[in-house]
């Protein structure tokens, strides 16, 4: 894939994971996908499978109130794409968490997410936070 290809890649799937469309998602992946979610995040762990993103995005929806994601840029070479964005909450008193979400190809489709956050802090805030709302 070129380097345009790989970041029409990215932008589809955010596109299709923004909309909830996780059957056009899961068509993007191959069959050996993994995402991820590195220790200490509330979410840590290694999701697979061609519905390891709807599972994590429904996992961690439920965990944090997510307000919206903030998308800078996509750059990609090689056989990988690395997205900067940030995740606004919706309690205003929170720090956006700003992370970098590499991703890897493989044969045109998108074989593994590897999130980095600046601060994980911001998360177990943001996790913390929605638990004492609904406690």
């Amino acid at each position: 894939m070129t380097p345009d290809e790989m970041i029409r890649a990215v932008d589809d799937l955010y596109g299709a994971t923004g909309v909830g469309d996780w059957d056009r998602a899961a068509a993007m992946l191959t069959d050996d996908f993994f995402i991820t979610e590195a220790d200490p995040l509330p979410m840590a762990g290694i999701y697979r499978g061609k519905s390891a993103l709807r599972d994590l995005f429904i996992k961690v929806m439920g965990m944090m109130d997510v307000a919206g994601l903030d998308r800078v840029e996509t750059t990609a070479g090689k056989d990988h794409a690395i997205t900067i964005l940030s995740f606004r909450f919706a309690d205003p008193a929170l720090a956006p968490a700003h992370l970098l979400e590499l991703f890897h190809f493989r044969d045109g489709l998108i074989s593994e997410i590897r999130p980095y956050y600046f601060d994980p802090a911001t998360v177990v805030a943001a996790c913390a936070a929605k638990q004492a709302a609904t406690a």
